[in-house]
């Protein structure tokens, strides 16, 4: 499975979005820190749920994070998070 398919899985599954973008970034870090041939290493993900509503932007991104742990350990080495209102 891609890298870019489980996270869209895993942000379904936990946070049931009304709106969710996940977008490969990795071209444009070719040759920065991280950055593997093939690409699926940089992430950004844009996403609105209800269930992140309510949050601080800190306790957002913690969720995510948590729910991302595995791929931010073996496979993505940068994800930036816009949580939606």
């Amino acid at each position: 499975m891609l890298v870019k398919d489980a996270i869209i899985s895993k942000l379904n599954a936990t946070f049931s979005p009304q709106h969710l973008e996940v977008i490969d970034e990795s071209e444009h870090h070719r040759g920065h820190g991280g950055w593997r041939e093939g690409g699926e290493t940089h992430f950004r993900v844009i996403i609105g749920a209800e269930s992140l509503k309510g949050k601080n932007r800190v306790e957002q991104h913690r969720a995510i994070n948590d729910c991302l742990a595995e791929e931010l350990v073996e496979q993505v080495h940068a994800l930036v998070i816009k949580v939606q209102q």
